[in-house]
């Protein structure tokens, strides 16, 4: 039996009349549950270790902490506090994803463009169960930032957040007019500075970005303990890697490294697509590749969503149409109406893509997971979590696997294992309660019923229903 503080925690709460949180009217309008103490008792647990599932746990949460966690049998539960019944149902860790965005694909005329969402997409990540979110990659960071601190103070709802800075792309990039750009490595250190300084505490590397910008904003990172991860081209996996880069995003679907004809600092897109089409999937040179990332402690982000063939799979992964405005829903719709059948290379490339993160992570690579809301628009914040962690079954990982990609994985790359990522005693009381069994139908993800964030619990679907019509708008 693990040591438990209950007791003192109870005395504290108790002897000093420990306050809840202040959440503004808004906000309190969905909470369900927010007490000091409660217990969630006979249910499956998923402590996000990787370690196979515990049937008829019992979880104490004092004070916003987890105070114990054992066998419903084991667990003296004290007198009076509230009980949640957990019968048929999962408790998992809040998750942590690392690659969302605040913002959401909104054309301009003919050209790709996006638009942040601040006020639906913030709960819509809590209402799926992210209580911390990495964003990656941002067009407005002082909205980013405003709405961290006011999701901090309780006046907006939406998950704890690590707030990446405006893309490092070099000029003139791909023309989207929401995209930052910089122009050479001295603009890319002096930029990265600036946003550190407003409180930015990761950097994300874009596609046109060269060597010597890369290595500029990782020095400039890495003397504040700063991480930079990067969506990159036209330098490799394995030149970012020698640099010292912390993480690449998008598994192993944007590297150029197996492009025979690639110039140094210069993307072919096309000729980079076909290069990994033409590479048999058990190639050694791939693994090759990621054995030196792990050598390097190179992270990789699963961001299998936005990827999702369309061919016999869901318009929007995660049944997440009815979040849409109806003005960008239904030209979506028509759109994957028209490309059934069509997108064979999209499905070789998808499995491609399954069978590497696999790989990756059972040769020891720290696999992170996100869901990057963005593409044609088919993905939806909150409901592409939950398709994220379907997918990862889908590439062969057991449930409690997939549930440890999207929990402790991401609290070690942010270095916050200690306080986060697992269920287990004295770590914050960031769980998820599902209704339903995800051991045996993982699809049951969807069924999530109650997100608690520091020990206050938010009712999931009153959070969905809420931005019902919404997304596209703001």
């Amino acid at each position: 039996m693990k040591k438990s503080y209950l007791p003192a925690v109870i005395f504290l709460c108790l002897g000093l009349k420990c306050f809840p949180q202040k959440f503004a009217p808004d906000v309190a309008a969905y909470i369900k549950i927010n007490t000091p103490t409660f217990a969630i008792t006979h249910v499956k647990l998923i402590d996000g270790t990787g370690n196979a599932a515990m049937p008829d746990e019992t979880v104490i949460v004092a004070d916003g902490k987890i105070a114990q966690v054992g066998p419903y049998n084991k667990v003296k539960i004290p007198a009076g506090i509230q009980i949640i019944d957990g019968t048929a149902k999962t408790l998992i860790p809040g998750l942590v994803m690392l690659h969302e965005h605040l913002f959401y694909t909104v054309m301009a005329g003919k050209h790709f463009n996006v638009a942040e969402m601040p006020w639906s997409f913030p709960r819509l990540y809590l209402a799926g169960g992210a209580t911390t979110i990495r964003t990656g990659g941002s067009i407005e960071p002082q909205t980013d930032l405003n709405l961290k601190r006011m999701i901090s103070e309780g006046t907006m709802l939406g998950p704890n957040m690590d707030v990446t800075a405006p893309y490092f792309e070099e000029a003139p990039g791909y023309n989207i007019p929401s995209l930052s750009t910089i122009n050479g490595p001295k603009d890319a250190a002096v930029t990265a500075n600036y946003w550190a300084d407003r409180g930015c505490t990761s950097f994300k590397i874009y596609v046109h970005a060269t060597r010597a910008d890369m290595a500029a904003v990782i020095a400039e990172a890495h003397k504040r303990n700063l991480k930079v991860t990067g969506h990159i081209g036209a330098v490799t996996y394995r030149e970012a890697a020698e640099m010292g880069i912390d993480n690449l995003e998008h598994g192993f679907a944007v590297s150029s490294d197996f492009d025979s004809l690639k110039v140094p600092d210069k993307i072919d897109d096309r000729r980079q697509y076909q290069s990994l089409l033409d590479l048999p999937l058990k190639s050694q040179k791939m693994k090759d590749l990621m054995q030196y990332l792990i050598t390097k402690h190179v992270a990789i982000t699963s961001t299998l969503p936005v990827f999702e063939p369309i061919t016999g799979r869901e318009a929007f992964p995660g049944d997440a149409g009815g979040a849409l405005i109806s003005e960008i829903r239904e030209p979506l719709e028509k759109l994957c109406q028209a490309l059934q059948g069509k997108d064979d290379n999209a499905i070789a490339a998808f499995k491609q893509e399954l069978f590497w993160e696999k790989q990756f992570y059972d040769m020891g690579g720290l696999l992170l997971a996100g869901s990057d809301p963005t593409g044609e628009g088919r993905v939806i914040a909150g409901y592409s979590n939950h398709r994220e962690i379907e997918l990862l079954a889908e590439a062969g990982f057991t449930p409690e696997q997939a549930i440890k990609i999207c929990t402790l994985n991401g609290a070690i790359y942010l270095n916050r294992q200690n306080e986060m990522g697992t269920i287990a005693t004295g770590k914050n009381a960031d769980i998820v309660l599902i209704n339903g069994d995800i051991t045996t139908d993982i699809k049951n993800i969807r069924k999530t019923e109650l997100v608690f964030k520091n020990g206050i619990g938010f009712d999931s679907q009153k959070i969905f229903d809420s931005v019902k019509g919404h997304v596209g708008m703001n």
